[in-house]
Formats: C-alpha cells, sequence, structure tokens
C-alpha cells in the first residue's frame, strides 16, 4: 500500500534532508523578512526533518486560523504560529506517528520563544484523503497550505474536494508540490523510492488542473515555479525523458468567478502595506502590482483581491457596468520551460 510505503520512507528511512536524492524537497526560493526570521526561530530538530518543496507560507497571516496538511515534523507549523500571533491559531495534519513525535514535542518549546501563554499549535495524526473523519470544521479555515505533500496521495481529488469544503469563503489554498509533464507510468507509481522522493506521485499538470476546477477552485494561479534537478544516477535513468516542476500554487474558494479572464474595465490601485510586500504585493507570477500604480485587472483578479483578507490593501476604479470581452493579454507561466499556448494542456487562467 502507497500510503505505508510513505509512512515508512519519511518516518525511518530518511534521517533528514541530507538523505533526499533529487532536489524536490527543496526551494530556491527567496522568502521575506518576516518570514525567515520566523523560520529561523524554529527548533533545530524539527528543521532538520523538513522536506518541503517550497515557501508555502503566504503574506498577511496574522490572527489567520491556518491548517498544514502533511505537516511533518512542524516547520511550517511552527513558523505560521510565530506569523499568525497568539489570536491566531494553526492545526497540523500528518499520517507518520514519527514526525508528529518531533512536533508534539516541541510545542511547548515554541509557545515559550514567541511570548505566548499556551500554545497555538495543535498536531492530528490522520489520512489527507479522509480529512472528513478528522475534528476540523468545515468551512471555519482562512488559509490552509501544503508542502510537497499533495503528490503523495493516493486520492488525489478527494483532497482538493475537501481542502474547498474546510476553507470560509474568501479563503485560500496555497501550497508547494511537484508535477510532471505527462501521466506517470505505473511501474514507476509503484517505486518505493521514487514515490517517497515525490516524483513518481507527481500530478501530471493538465490533471492539476481540472482536479482543482472540479474541486471549486475556479481560476488556480501560480505564484511561483522552477524545474527539478535528479541528483541520483539511478533515479535519473528510471525517470528518463519526463520532465518535473516545483509549483507553488494560490487557489482561492470565490463564488460567482468567471471560466476565463473577463474584461470589465476596471483597474486597482494598491495601497502599500502589506507584510513583506510593502511596495510591490505579488498575487501570482503574472501580477506584481507597485504600489500607487493603476494596475488593469481582470473580473477574478480583481475578486481574488478585493473579496479575500487584502482587500483593505487595495482601492478599485471602475464599476463593472460593462463587459469589454476577453482580458488582454493572458499567458501560461512556462512550468517545464516552454511556453505554452492558451488552448494547449498547460493552461493556468493568469491573465
Amino acid at each position: 500500500m502507497l500510503q505505508d510505503v510513505v509512512k515508512e520512507y519519511y518516518g525511518s528511512t530518511l534521517g533528514g534532508t541530507c538523505d533526499l536524492k533529487t532536489d524536490a524537497c527543496s526551494t530556491l526560493d527567496a522568502p521575506t523578512a518576516n518570514v525567515k526570521e520566523a523560520i529561523a526561530a524554529v527548533h533545530d530538530e524539527v528543521s532538520s526533518r523538513y522536506y518541503g518543496c517550497g515557501i508555502a507560507i503566504p503574506a498577511k497571516l496574522e490572527g489567520l486560523k491556518v491548517l498544514d496538511l502533511g505537516s511533518g515534523a512542524g516547520r511550517d507549523v511552527f513558523a505560521l504560529a510565530k506569523l499568525v500571533g497568539p489570536n491566531g491559531h494553526v492545526t497540523g495534519v500528518d499520517m507518520t506517528e514519527e514526525q508528529l513525535a518531533v512536533a508534539r514535542k516541541y510545542e511547548d518549546w515554541h509557545a515559550e520563544q514567541f511570548g505566548y501563554d499556551k500554545p497555538n499549535t495543535r498536531f492530528l495524526e490522520g489520512y489527507l484523503e479522509k480529512l472528513d473523519e478528522l475534528d476540523l470544521e468545515p468551512g471555519s479555515f482562512d488559509l490552509i497550505i501544503s508542502n510537497c505533500v499533495f503528490n503523495l496521495c493516493t486520492d488525489k481529488p478527494a483532497v482538493f474536494r475537501e481542502t474547498f469544503n474546510l476553507l470560509k469563503p474568501g479563503g485560500e489554498l496555497y501550497f508547494a508540490d511537484v508535477y510532471a509533464d505527462r501521466r506517470m507510468p505505473e511501474h514507476l507509481v509503484a517505486d518505493p523510492v521514487l514515490y517517497g522522493e515525490c516524483l513518481s506521485g507527481a500530478l501530471y499538470w493538465g490533471d492539476y488542473q481540472k482536479m482543482t476546477r472540479d474541486a471549486g477552485f475556479t481560476d488556480p494561479r501560480v505564484f511561483e515555479h522552477r524545474p527539478l534537478s535528479i541528483i541520483d544516477p539511478g533515479v535519473q535513468a528510471k525517470t528518463e525523458k519526463i520532465k518535473f516542476a516545483s509549483v507553488t500554487a494560490r487557489l482561492m474558494k470565490l463564488e460567482n468567478m468567471d471560466a476565463a479572464c473577463e474584461d470589465y474595465g476596471q483597474a486597482v490601485i494598491y495601497k502599500g502595506g502589506v507584510p513583506g510586500m510593502e511596495r510591490v504585493f505579488k498575487l501570482d507570477c503574472e501580477h506584481e502590482i507597485e504600489a500607487g500604480r493603476v494596475f488593469p485587472v481582470c473580473g477574478n483578479t480583481l475578486a481574488m483581491l478585493t473579496e479575500t483578507r487584502f482587500a483593505p490593501y487595495f482601492d478599485v476604479l471602475g464599476d463593472a457596468t460593462t463587459h469589454f470581452g476577453t482580458f488582454p493579454g493572458c499567458a501560461a507561466p512556462a512550468i517545464f520551460g516552454e511556453a505554452q499556448s492558451q488552448d494547449g494542456p498547460l493552461t493556468p487562467s493568469c491573465c
């Protein structure tokens, strides 16, 4: 059973980050200063058992209720615990007892380090494919993150569906994971090392797009992406010509979203002030908005900026009374290094 393979790999086979055979569980992304400070405050033993593939910590977190799917030893949970502050709360879910034991060992330690009266964290043991069986209230989370774990799930559509159900309206799924440029051959899916290394469970990018939209996330966005390198020659030989990419994605739970980028003649002005993005706000890889500058947006982008926790930071120009057709300049990011047309298989709706 693949879930048992994952438990064994992350519970016993890997002693730490240095035992990995690819750079799938690493990142070149530079965190903002406040995120970097929060990560640095995490206990060394917890950090040494970190296997993420990106920075799955977005901006503007104070006071939020957060869920970390596949939290492992708790590095991101504890970093988030510092960033949400004493009025926020972070729940971690993982199926690996050894990892959870490390996380629980340091809950009080982190609360004391952060100056809190009590921990603002909790850890639940369970499967991401069965989130509906855990003590998690539907519609109660402002933010759900995950760091290189969805690829390890055996029922990915179920995880996306339940994630959508757990979010509040205007809430966000912000997660880093690994994707492939084709569907994985069955003999590779069954390989325990490739599965544990986040490769053979990687979703084909086109299937990911369909799954997320079917779950209710109408307009999935790409925040960061990079190609992956295979370090181990044996692993490299097995995967042959398959291309892999690490993607940090942003998915919003919003109603009345358009299926494509539509132009209503509107624009926003970023007022500045989002922690870590004081002068330039980054929504995704296609939208970096300078403070004080009039920035034309499609209807979906406007909703992401004004119907979420970012609303206080933006002024809106235009009243959406006229539809001007398709928003100009839509482009799909080149996840695997080659540009894709909007009609092709690698098409996140990014305007």
